[in-house]
């Protein structure tokens, strides 16, 4: 069969000059100068841009023609282990318990509540119904009142991440008259039930201001609560756990501060609980008459927790409830009437530690050597119930609600998986592999019992490392399909993450910031050493942040990987980073550093940027994604890196670039679209491996 023939992209030399230094970028022009207008309306692109865009596409829809009957195999896999008809469990608010559930065949969740005692169902949203007649369709948030009269409810229509929010009225399941545009979603009730306040976007894409909506008034007139100045800084809107509070947040990555309302009063001026501190964070929840304050102050690195008196939160009156401890990140907590709950991780793996109202602590334990937990969380304060979910590598999720009172938990749900699967037909490791620097890198693996282990099975190895974000060792159910076929699949825990504390991040930030990609080659690298994996045979996937690392690896060493799956990556991070119009660059110079100001921080990003260190030689089968109306990484991104791959690589593998023409960086919104996007990736890999 003959190949076709990739696109080929015009170069059009545009020459900046930064700090003395000259540079030329050939596919500047791929970042269509109106952008902000094509994020809200996507048919105003111009015309050589889509025109190009669309050559991708069909070159991509070329290639992966002869796999289709492969795609559709994998599709009907994937999809056979998703429950179509299935339901969240329960959560009780006073007289109702609400629910989501999804309907046989449907793509989008169905909002639901029966009475606590029992009763019909009344359908609150239909998310089916509602997206009907769109091509992408989120709902970003649907919270009924603390009244139970009402819902707002925020709506994405083309994956820009731009929310419109409505409200319903509970009982006639009717669209109220007003419409509030312009932001990203976040929302929260005051007691009443008769106001909201809500995030606002700026012309660059920030929420940057919290506005108040009175029922019953004109949008137009909503009432500024709170502005930020700083252009590096996010804005956020939330509730404590007894509601008695909304909290609006501002922060980077690595500096926040708190405001409080009461909610009782919602026409209160926002009371600041402590000044922002660079490298300086707080987050708060309430109990009974104090605060509960997780920070690193006071180079608490790995964080600690204080309280604060109800009435006087500010830094002076905190004191020292748990002690910072070296190693132990403590990455959340919860407040009930009587108890408190912490997440924690240590030694890469999470731990749920319950506080009860005599000061004694216990920890809910687990067996599996690698595994995930996530807190639940509760509409209820008043209660000693505390939900959370457990999975792991080989074990479906399970969800259960703890009695923390008589330390007993309760099996509410286990996943299903029509289709059927046995965990004992499954091995899930953690490997430590070592850095150059002599650091341990956790790498959880998952394979059949029946894999050889000699070097001779495919590895799919995915990365993430940026952020403090640390990627769980959690069921998904997708990667069976290619574990089943002989893969062995691999998470390397790599810093940028945080799975060994706070120290973890910090390695892989910044200056730092290359040890994240060294790291991802140690744990190939190690998988080799090991007998287990060999150079060639090795897939590497990552997506966003993950998709720098994809092209910084390929870049370093492309002779151990035979196929490389980039997700929307961020691969143009130079350009990016001296672009102050765009939506993510000033809140992440802290991340990544500011190269418009320090030359020293121009010349290191430029000097791992994959963008900007393409250069002439082989480069192995790449897959790159891309989403039109993508805010985080917008589609000039990967679009420019692919040219310019294309422009130099000196071998024959095949570089796909698929833009998704009707999404941003989540992909398709619907269930079963995003398994089918997964489907051409996974039939992409195991094409080549």
């Amino acid at each position: 069969m003959t190949m076709p023939t990739p696109p080929k992209a015009e170069k059009r030399p545009t020459t900046t000059t930064w700090h003395g230094y000259d540079k030329t970028d050939n596919y500047a022009w791929l970042r269509d100068d109106d952008w902000q207008k094509v994020m809200r309306d996507p048919n105003v692109l111009s015309a050589d841009i889509r025109a190009y865009l669309a050559a991708e596409n069909d070159f991509t829809a070329a290639v992966m023609n002869p796999l289709s009957d492969e795609v559709d195999i994998l599709f009907a896999e994937m999809k056979g282990r998703v429950k179509e008809e299935d339901s969240s469990v329960p959560m009780s608010d006073g007289n109702w318990s609400y629910y989501r559930r999804f309907r046989e065949g449907g793509q989008h969740p169905v909002f639901c509540r029966r009475p606590r005692d029992g009763g019909d169902e009344q359908i609150l949203f239909d998310g089916d119904e509602a997206a009907k007649d769109t091509n992408y369709f989120k709902l970003g948030a649907f919270e009924h009142s603390p009244n139970h009269g009402l819902a707002a409810y925020a709506l994405d229509q083309n994956g820009s991440e731009i929310f419109t929010i409505r409200f319903r009225d509970l009982a006639s399941r009717n669209d109220m008259p007003e419409v509030i545009g312009e932001s990203n979603g976040g929302l929260a009730w005051s007691i009443d039930g008769q106001t909201i306040f809500y995030t606002v976007l700026d012309d660059n894409h920030r929420p940057h201001a919290v506005r108040r909506h009175r029922l019953g008034t004109d949008p137009k007139e909503d009432p500024w609560v709170y502005k930020e100045q700083d252009p590096g800084f996010f804005v956020g809107v939330s509730t404590t756990e007894s509601r008695r509070f909304i909290v609006i947040s501002a922060h980077d990555h690595q500096t926040s501060e708190a405001y409080l309302i009461p909610a009782d009063a919602p026409d209160t001026t926002p009371y600041l609980v402590a000044p922002r501190v660079v490298g300086t964070e707080y987050d708060l929840s309430d109990q009974d008459d104090r605060f509960l304050i997780r920070t690193n102050a006071d180079k608490a690195e790995d964080f600690k927790i204080m309280t604060a008196p109800l009435d006087a939160p500010e830094p002076d009156n905190w004191t020292e409830l748990v002690a910072h401890e070296e190693g132990r990140l403590i990455l959340s907590i919860g407040t009930f009437k009587d108890y408190w709950v912490r997440m924690e991780r240590v030694d890469a793996l999470p731990r749920i530690v319950i506080t009860g109202p005599d000061g004694a602590e216990h920890a809910i334990a687990f067996d599996e050597e690698a595994y995930a937990l996530g807190l639940g969380g509760s509409y209820e304060y008043d209660t000693t119930m505390v939900r959370f979910t457990y999975s792991s590598m080989t074990t479906p999720e399970r969800v259960y609600d703890y009695d923390m009172e008589r330390r007993q938990r309760e099996l509410r749900k286990e996943q299903e998986v029509p289709s059927g699967h046995d965990p004992d037909d499954y091995v899930t490791r953690r490997l430590n592999l070592p850095a150059p620097d002599g650091e341990l890198v956790p790498v959880s693996i998952l394979h059949r019992k029946d894999t050889p282990l000699d070097g001779s099975a495919p590895v799919l190895l995915y990365g993430y490392g940026a952020y403090g974000i640390s990627i769980p060792a959690s069921f998904d159910t997708p990667r069976l399909s290619l574990v089943d076929r002989g893969f062995i699949y691999a998470i390397a825990h790599i810093r940028g993450g945080m799975e060994k504390g706070y120290r973890w991040y910090r390695g892989g930030r910044m200056e730092n910031k290359k040890e994240t990609f060294t790291d991802f080659i140690a744990a190939a690298d190690g998988l080799i050493a090991k007998g287990m994996a060999s150079a060639g045979r090795i897939g590497a996937h990552g997506g966003s942040a993950g998709g720098m690392l994809m092209g910084a690896v390929t870049n370093l060493r492309p002779e151990l990987f035979g196929a490389v799956l980039a997700d929307v990556p961020f691969v143009d991070v130079l350009n990016t980073m001296l672009d102050d119009t765009l939506p993510l660059t000033p809140p992440e110079w802290p991340e990544w550093g500011n190269p418009i100001v320090y030359p020293e921080a121009y010349d290191y990003i430029r000097s791992y940027s994959p963008y900007d260190n393409v250069a002439a030689k082989y480069y192995p089968n790449i897959f790159v994604t891309a989403g039109l109306t993508d805010p985080r990484v917008t589609y000039w991104e990967p679009a420019k890196w692919v040219a310019k791959l294309r422009e130099l690589k000196t071998d024959d593998n095949t570089i796909c670039l698929k833009t998704n023409m009707d999404a941003g960086h989540g992909g398709a919104s619907g269930r079963f679209d995003r398994l089918k996007e997964t489907a051409e990736l996974y039939a992409f890999v195991l094409s080549v491996l």
